[in-house]
């Protein structure tokens, strides 16, 4: 796949860019190169990051980093067949739990709830960083909703990290998914009190808080671009028009005319109106 002249592969983190010293330099430039590449395009285009990852994967499958990029890029395409393996391969490489939930999250994707919520309170957790805890408790409460266990879902995410007035980077995930949980369970006074506080935390516009917040409030948002395309499409009324211009009935004409033929003249006005046959389509 082509790769921009101004991408060089030094874009790379130095601790990936480390892993690669131990590929041939050509080789590593291509790999890394690639690697860049996943990064740009993987959150508006996931299937081109997926398509970049795999050559890299096929040039240096034995990168642990390469690895790991290649689940990513997978997880954002949905493939969690092939994104559960990398980050296994990643994690047999590393021995590093990072990857814990997202592995978890794979299990999910794959329709295995139960096995998800196993992985929630297995050892691994314990090694986690705060993130990868509160990840892993967003995680758990995705798989009691599969689960059908609203009020599960919603006591899993009652902890310290939720009830914290500080703005982590997970704060407004965490507060979302605790609205949506509490709204789901039709608790809607309390749904919009943690979307609210979602609003609040959310600085880089990383969920939809602030419109599920307005759609709880009635607010309804007008595309200003959409109706100016409405207005060019509708036909311009002739303000020159008048009464000469508009056809009417010739009654004089029809004066006379028997009760017979007249008949005849509804009968044929009725089947030429539209939509008298059949039924409405939705």
């Amino acid at each position: 796949m082509p790769i921009p002249e101004d991408v060089t592969g030094e874009e790379i983190d130095k601790d990936v860019r480390q892993e690669l010293q131990s590929l041939p330099k050509t080789l590593a430039d291509d790999v890394a190169r690639n690697l860049v590449m996943v990064a740009r395009l993987i959150d508006e285009d996931p299937e081109a990051a997926y398509a970049y990852s795999r050559i890299a994967l096929r040039l240096a499958s034995r990168v642990a980093a390469v690895r790991e990029a290649a689940g990513f890029a997978a997880y954002a395409s949905q493939k969690y067949t092939e994104a559960l393996a990398e980050f296994r391969a990643a994690r047999r490489m590393t021995g590093n739990v990072e990857l814990w939930p997202l592995m978890a999250d794979c299990e999910r994707g794959l329709g295995r709830p139960e096995k998800a919520l196993d992985m929630a309170g297995a050892p691994e957790v314990q090694k986690l960083d705060k993130a990868g805890q509160v990840e892993m408790r967003l995680v758990a409460a995705g798989a009691r909703r599969d689960l059908g266990q609203l009020d599960a879902a919603i006591v899993t995410l009652q902890s310290p990290e939720l009830a914290s007035h500080s703005v982590q980077p997970w704060t407004a995930r965490l507060r979302y998914a605790y609205a949506d949980a509490l709204l789901s369970a039709g608790r809607e006074d309390e749904a919009r009190e943690w979307f609210a506080k979602a609003v609040e935390s959310d600085k880089d516009g990383t969920t939809d808080a602030s419109d599920r917040l307005a759609e709880l409030d009635g607010v309804e948002f007008v595309d200003a671009l959409d109706e100016s395309a409405e207005d060019a499409e509708s036909p311009a009324v002739d303000d020159d028009l008048n009464d000469e211009d508009v056809p009417t009935a010739d009654t004089d004409e029809d004066e006379g005319e028997d009760d017979d033929e007249g008949e005849r003249s509804d009968t044929e006005d009725r089947t030429d109106e539209p939509g008298t046959e059949g039924g409405t389509r939705d």
